[in-house]
């Protein structure tokens, strides 16, 4: 009996493809949620061992901070969103270079310009990822609609606008799978683990020693980052 028992629950860790190592709980509104990183999408010269590998989103009621980080080279992306304050700041470090920008109203967080035109599908698909009950939606861009993307996401994490400035701002839960066209580089995100823990308000504040810079630059940046 132990033996069918362990081939039962082999075969759904197969089906689901999700592993999550740790559940903050249901409707939690401080904490950490981690995802993975793979590259879907052709990459530059750099080798992958280091390139980001994971996304880190902070998140205390409304406001979030997401944190693509590499392992290596003092480079990362922060996107911050902070709606009380009006922060909705891109922050870029490269070696020595720091710079972010601002998004206007109703703009988006730069970099995301091949997500333009998202068509986003209803379907009746649900499934369990990390204890959360997760509903599906399909998503094309109008840089080519013959591809189809597949979105996970939860409406049982309390975040929010969780997906604010970001192409999937339509989507009103916690994204669980999801891709990204960043850049030249399209990633593609599955969840590792939700933490409920205390994030501090100095995690939410704006950033100093960073440069500002117009959009269109910003945007030439993360496409020289992703290009390398």
């Amino acid at each position: 009996m132990r033996f069918i028992s362990g081939l039962l629950i082999a075969a759904l860790i197969v089906i689901t493809g999700y592993s999550c190592k740790d559940r903050g709980g249901k409707d939690i509104n401080e904490g950490e949620i981690h995802y993975s990183i793979t590259y879907t999408g052709k990459t530059g010269i750099l080798p992958k061992e280091i390139m980001p590998k994971k996304l880190i989103v902070s998140f205390k009621d409304d406001k979030i901070l997401f944190d693509i980080s590499a392992p290596y080279g003092n480079s990362w992306i922060l996107n911050l969103a902070n709606p009380k304050e009006g922060i909705f700041d891109t922050y870029i470090s490269l070696l020595s270079w720091k710079y972010y920008h601002t998004a206007g109203p109703g703009e988006l967080y730069p970099g995301f310009e091949k997500m333009e035109g998202i068509e986003i599908k209803k379907t009746n698909e649900t499934s369990t990822i990390c204890g959360y009950n997760c509903k599906k939606v399909q998503v094309t861009f109008a840089c080519d609609r013959n591809k189809i993307y597949d979105i996970w996401f939860t409406d049982e994490i309390d975040i929010k606008d969780p997906n604010v400035r970001t192409p999937y701002q339509e989507i009103k839960g916690v994204l669980m799978d999801f891709s990204l066209l960043l850049g030249t580089e399209e990633l593609h995100f599955d969840i590792e683990n939700v933490y409920k823990k205390e994030v501090p308000d100095k995690t939410f504040e704006r950033r100093d020693q960073y440069k500002k810079i117009s959009r269109e630059d910003i945007n030439q940046f993360i496409y020289k980052m992703t290009a390398l």
